[in-house]
């Protein structure tokens, strides 16, 4: 059996009393269940869905909502877990588990904008549990990419109790695997709703330099990881950059950054362009619209 536990918790206002805006904690649990469900369907069958009702191989149910504050447990249950789970059950602590715990948190918190090192977490988690268990399948950081993009409207929804009816601060996110409670890495406060609601594009392109850590040749979108921000930043070719030449360029910045961080060094395949700036309300980076591949910046 496998079965694990989300709870979405809301504080502060009229949640410290278990009581919430009706409308808005409505339309915030379709958003939570919704981005359950896409996740889930991605570790489970390595495709990604649009609408909730599409989840194969599992099952989301629900717990109602405890006194104190107000928080709801969603509890995802896998394989044959569906038919013989049982309230009160302990679930097994299962490489599954973890990874879809993992996923989710590795999903809202970067669309929450908080980065989060892809090699180092989600992807190690994937490694760790394809050891474990060989029918997960492998899956790439422009999967995870492409799935954030279909989360981003529910992940915002989630935010209707603080942002709209304001009967709640804040809300957190904690999974239960087994016996073990993970705290998500965010909190969802007005700061990170300001953070996904809002986006604005500078004027003018401006010139940068970076190496390629993911593309996906689809969809003309990938991450660049740029030294001055610290991060791989995603990014989208324009129909300008479109050209042979310059997807040609991307893929040998990824391929030889590949190459460079399988050698253990860091910092190869750099590439010089020119783009947009995708910025939030306080100017933080979110991503980047490639205009203009420059070529590549010669050791």
């Amino acid at each position: 059996m496998e079965a694990i536990h989300i709870t979405l918790s809301y504080g502060g206002r009229q949640a410290e009393q278990n009581a919430i805006g009706f409308y808005d904690v409505a339309q915030a649990l379709i958003g939570f269940e919704r981005s359950l469900a896409l996740t889930t369907h991605l570790i489970l069958n390595n495709e990604i869905i649009t609408q909730a009702p599409a989840l194969r191989g599992a099952q989301i149910i629900a717990r109602p909502p405890s006194e104190g504050s107000w928080e709801l447990t969603a509890i995802i249950l896998v394989g044959a877990a569906t038919v013989a789970y049982k309230l009160g059950t302990a679930p097994k602590d299962t490489p599954i588990g973890h990874l879809v715990r993992s996923a989710y948190d590795y999903i809202v918190s970067e669309l929450l904008g908080v980065h989060v090192d892809f090699d180092k977490t989600l992807g190690q988690s994937i490694e760790d549990a394809r050891k474990k268990d060989d029918s997960i399948r492998p899956l790439s950081q422009s999967r995870f990419d492409s799935l954030m993009e279909k989360c981003e409207v529910a992940v915002k929804d989630m935010h209707r109790p603080i942002v709209k009816s304001a009967t709640a601060r804040y809300a957190k996110l904690t999974a239960k695997v087994g016996d073990a409670d993970y705290p998500f890495d965010v909190t969802l406060t007005q700061e990170t709703y300001d953070y996904i609601e809002f986006t604005e594009r500078a004027p003018t392109p401006s010139p940068f330099a970076g190496s390629v850590t993911s593309y996906n040749m689809n969809t003309f979108k990938g991450r660049i990881f740029i030294p001055e921000h610290g991060r791989p930043i995603p990014f989208q070719l324009s129909d300008l950059a479109r050209d042979s030449q310059s997807v040609v360029a991307v893929g040998a910045s990824l391929n030889e950054n590949i190459q460079t961080r399988i050698n253990g060094d860091t910092g190869g395949g750099e590439v010089r362009f020119l783009a947009f700036e995708n910025l939030s309300r306080t100017g933080r980076l979110k991503s980047l619209l490639i205009v203009e591949i420059l070529g590549p910046i010669r050791s």
